[in-house]
């Protein structure tokens, strides 16, 4: 009996005190590069544009060339299903075999997981190839809608708001504000609009409208809870409500996403539109989704842009695969062919004003295309508000729009 009570109880104990397995040393670099081969990272990432898509097929296939690691890319319509998965496996006691090695995020969703404790780090510092982004030099690399990421979040690329038009269709120069946008559309009716809320596209455009509007923007940079909702954004709402009357379909039904919308500009069911990659319009034209007649531009005042990021979460049972691929993502290599219009287009969080010509050697000369906008036409960049702002825009335009 005794024998027996031993051989049920000692592995039960065993594993009671055993400890949990230890994280991989970010500062261990070389460990980190033995731990991460042979394992399969699961990549939760959207997946609601072709070429993004392609893109992340070719990270697998380079990963597993160079460092023996295979790229899972799991797709996602949303990135806030893979933060809700997160914490479902914290709340259920999952601690150490999460689903996911590693997420494409900002914003709102980094604010979530980092106030529920959810991401690894920090070890975006400790990357071999994060000094390429020059920090010191560009802050924006390590703050994430205000908040900063303290090496919770690696940089992956820029986004601004850019918005393109069909030069067929407009005579003259386009509208250059928020208030001439409004102007714009009553006298052209239903030949604009934006993504439905809470499409990311979409809520940014509430965001970029709101900044102009809004006689009180200092409330935008800190948490909602400390200001007058109501009385900050009513400018924006007495905006689209005089706006949605003259958008596509009236304003009674919007685009899904930024492809949606760029696909009925390549219709001809709309002449102005906008997207969150300055580069897309051009890649589209060299791609003949949209006609050769379009040009790109940024408001005169400025336009809303931020820097997209990877995380890890605190479970992820391959977190070394997951530093070596955010490694990889920031290598020039990488940075180059996702920059290259013909591939992605998306812009480099790599300052080309500082590294060497070696590297800047891998980045193509994009040829002259109208469609494209030159680097110093993005020099005005309006910094994100504060995440929470986010969530309470998305959640008034729901309550007071759906189902009107």
């Amino acid at each position: 009996m005794l024998n027996r009570m031993l051989a049920v109880t000692t592995p039960l104990a065993l594993l009671i005190a055993a400890p949990l397995h230890a994280d991989p040393d970010p500062g261990d670099w070389e460990s980190v590069l033995d731990e991460a081969h042979g394992q399969t990272v699961y990549w939760n990432a959207w997946a609601g544009d072709t070429r993004t898509n392609r893109y992340l097929e070719w990270v697998d296939g380079r990963m597993q060339e160079i460092h023996g690691v295979e790229v899972v890319h799991v797709k996602l319509d949303d990135t806030s299903t893979a933060v809700s998965r997160v914490l479902a496996e914290k709340q259920g006691g999952n601690l150490e075999d999460g689903s996911i090695d590693l997420v494409w995020i900002n914003g709102e969703n980094f604010a979530a997981m980092r106030a529920n404790d959810l991401l690894f780090g920090p070890f975006a510092d400790s990357l071999p190839h994060f000094p390429l982004t020059f920090p010191e030099h560009n802050p924006e690399v390590v703050t994430d809608f205000t908040l900063p990421t303290e090496g919770f979040e690696a940089p992956w690329g820029k986004a601004q708001i850019t918005f393109y038009y069909d030069s067929a269709d407009i005579e003259g120069a386009p509208p250059g504000s928020i208030e001439a946008v409004l102007d714009w559309a009553e006298a052209n009716p239903g030949r604009f609009t934006y993504p439905r809320i809470p499409d990311f596209i979409g809520s940014t455009f509430l965001k970029q409208a709101l900044i102009k509007l809004s006689e009180d923007t200092d409330a935008l940079y800190a948490p909602v809870s400390e200001s007058d909702f109501e009385a900050v954004t009513a400018p924006l709402w007495d905006y689209l409500d005089t706006l949605h009357p003259h958008l596509w379909r009236s304003g009674r039904q919007f685009p899904a996403s930024g492809p949606d919308m760029q696909r009925l500009v390549g219709d001809g069911e709309l002449s102005l539109a906008f997207t969150f990659n300055p580069t897309a319009p051009a890649a589209a034209v060299a791609d003949f989704e949209l006609p050769t007649s379009i040009r790109s531009y940024v408001l005169d005042e400025g336009t809303l842009g931020n820097v997209h990021f990877v995380a890890i979460p605190f479970n992820s049972p391959n977190k070394a695969g997951a530093m070596v691929l955010a490694n990889f993502l920031l290598s020039p290599e990488a940075q180059a062919h996702k920059h290259d219009l013909t591939v992605w287009g998306d812009p480099t969080v790599l300052d080309l004003t500082r590294v060497d010509d070696e590297i800047l050697a891998l980045f193509p000369q994009v040829e002259e295309n109208p469609a494209l906008l030159p680097p110093e036409a993005l020099e005005t960049m309006l910094p994100e508000p504060h995440p929470s702002w986010m969530t309470a825009l998305q959640e008034a335009w729901q309550a007071r729009y759906v189902g009107n």
